[in-house]
């Protein structure tokens, strides 16, 4: 079964999507559909399917849709036949959810961060929501950094890959902001997984 997926190379959603898929051996099965979702102007091929009009969402051989990001990971995982699942089945799984969630929560404070300095007019940009969703970025990193941090190395499962994505997306777009100095361990943690196939391959563009 093919899986078509409305994508956009510099989403970090997307490209969660994407890791999963190379992790698990079916890139093939996935077939990258171009979009042009936007925040403002929703790209209407995609709304057919599904409401919010973002990407990824996908579609079954069916047309069913399936969104959103984290669903379509799920679903990828379970396109694999061989190989450990990245949602494992034991005492993992909920701090594996988790973790995806917290990950999901700091990129979405990024592209609000993203689309206030980029989308809206300089003139309407308002400091404290952009500092009150930075605030956002940091507390769940410095989760990350300590709570988290043993749950997330090791093995490279669900939340480590939404981890991953969202640091990628933090040098991606917020060049200037040096989340590395204080915290360390996820530095270096970043550094080694960059190195995997599934992560080089994803490298955003745009």
């Amino acid at each position: 079964m093919t899986l078509r997926l409305f994508h956009s190379p510099a989403s970090p959603y997307v490209r969660k999507v994407m890791v999963t898929a190379i992790e698990r051996g079916v890139e093939d099965r996935i077939e990258l559909l171009p979009s042009a979702a936007g925040p403002v102007k929703r790209d209407q091929t995609i709304v057919r399917h599904n409401p919010s009009g973002k990407v990824p969402s996908a579609l079954l051989e069916n047309d069913q849709p399936l969104f959103d990001s984290r669903v379509i990971c799920a679903y990828v995982d379970s396109l694999a036949s061989s190989g450990a699942s990245v949602y494992p089945q034991d005492q993992r799984r909920f701090k594996v959810l988790m973790l995806e969630a917290l990950a999901d929560s700091i990129l979405d404070a990024c592209l609000l961060c993203r689309y206030e300095r980029v989308m809206r007019p300089a003139e309407l940009q308002w400091d404290d929501w952009y500092n009150g969703q930075m605030e956002k970025i940091d507390s769940g990193l410095d989760d990350l950094e300590s709570r988290w941090f043993d749950d997330i190395v090791g093995e490279f499962h669900a939340g480590s890959i939404a981890a991953a994505c969202t640091l990628g997306y933090l040098d991606f777009r917020f060049g200037d902001k040096d989340w590395r100095l204080s915290h360390p361990k996820l530095a270096a943690w970043f550094a080694e997984v960059s190195g995997r196939p599934s992560m080089e391959k994803t490298f955003p563009k745009g």
